[in-house]
């Protein structure tokens, strides 16, 4: 039985070769195979996808897929969740297991249980509070909402999430980006003065009993580092020199930010938003720097200028992980009938997870 290829030897590899072997080894695995590419991939694994999109797209396509192979060009959890909603019947690889969020790092089981339990002291939160979880969260965070009667959200349908929530319980612990939360429930007509921020190094969140009582939006002290680059400024700049120009930014960003721009939304609704555009149109975006360079060079031979918000070059770092070397090192063994890196979410913490994300579909269906 042949051994496992080891990734040392695939690191030495330049960019050209490994482009040769998975060119080769798609061709090689053929439907058995489905490579799954989220937006904010780097170009040189991006094109190797045969499908692509936000996590929520993603994991939609995970779920209809009848490959034998889901190699998902992302991050951690957006694996699991494929994991999660295939039922472990299909084999979900990670092409490098480093693939993090620092987002969902920000919130694991351990803090959120203590939150509840402190916020146990001042209320009853099974019978007052919805616990929602951003899709970029780790699996267990998931099967905590679909233990507690909560849910999962995308950036594309936190509104309607929220809206259930609120029919159903008359507070929301939101987890774990801050800004998702403050800017959709502000949207909603929320005001910012019924919204507190739980920090979870500080007992209590740094709260008082008083202020718990009183909001109505618990949200989660965790961001988007790639979002955090965003300032209202660069905006101010922008209407400076372009005045007709417009503004476009994900909900992850900072609420000011979100205030400045004409419109906000989604990674899907950014692209749908900018590929609408009319010849002449001039657009700033607030999201991650791979994503607007492929839509700057999609757009500018219709006419259209898409311009990146920050000056500083920011892009998702632990999704840059996946690289050449590791999509091929991954597809390889797979022709060689070796699976690594395979992610799979154990059924105790699967089952409830999937009910959350069930529900999420339900709920925005």
């Amino acid at each position: 039985m042949a051994a496992v290829l080891k990734i040392e030897d695939f690191n030495l590899l330049d960019d050209g070769e490994c482009e040769a072997r998975i060119v080769a080894a798609k061709r090689m695995l053929g439907d058995r195979l489905c490579i799954l590419g989220h937006h904010y991939q780097r170009n040189e694994v991006f094109r190797h996808a045969h499908f692509s999109g936000d996590s929520l797209k993603l994991s939609q396509l995970a779920a209809k897929t009848k490959a034998d192979f889901i190699v998902f060009c992302g991050v951690h959890f957006m694996a699991e969740v494929a994991d999660i909603v295939t039922g472990g019947e299909r084999t979900v690889i990670l092409p490098d297991l480093a693939a993090g969020c620092s987002m969902a790092d920000m919130a694991n089981l351990a803090k959120v249980r203590k939150c509840w339990d402190e916020l146990s002291t001042v209320l009853d939160p099974d019978q007052m509070v919805t616990p929602v979880t951003y899709i970029n969260s780790a699996a267990d965070l998931k099967a905590f909402c679909g233990r507690h009667g909560g849910i999962v959200c995308t950036s594309s349908n936190a509104r309607a999430v929220l809206e259930w929530a609120f029919a159903r319980r008359e507070k929301v612990l939101f987890f774990p980006d801050q800004h998702l939360g403050r800017n959709t429930a502000y949207g909603m007509g929320i005001p910012l003065d019924e919204m507190v921020v739980w920090d979870f190094s500080k007992p209590m969140g740094g709260l008082s009993p008083e202020a718990i009582r009183k909001a109505r939006m618990i949200l989660w002290k965790g961001f988007c580092s790639v979002h955090q680059m965003f300032q209202p400024q660069h905006i101010d700049h922008f209407r400076r020199r372009v005045p007709h120009g417009k503004v476009i930014s994900h909900p992850e960003n900072a609420f000011e930010v979100c205030q400045k721009s004409d419109y906000v939304g989604s990674t899907e609704y950014i692209l749908r938003t900018v590929r609408a555009s009319q010849p002449g149109e001039h657009w700033l975006v607030g999201t991650e720097l791979n994503l607007v360079n492929r839509l700057a060079e999609e757009m500018r031979p219709r006419g259209v200028t898409v311009e990146f918000m920050s000056p500083t070059v920011c892009m998702c770092s632990t999704m840059f992980r996946i690289d050449p070397q590791h999509l091929a090192w991954t597809l390889d063994n797979l022709v060689a009938g070796k699976v690594v890196n395979q992610i799979r979410v154990p059924h105790e913490v699967a089952e409830p997870a999937r009910a959350a994300l069930d529900l999420m579909l339900e709920v925005v269906d």
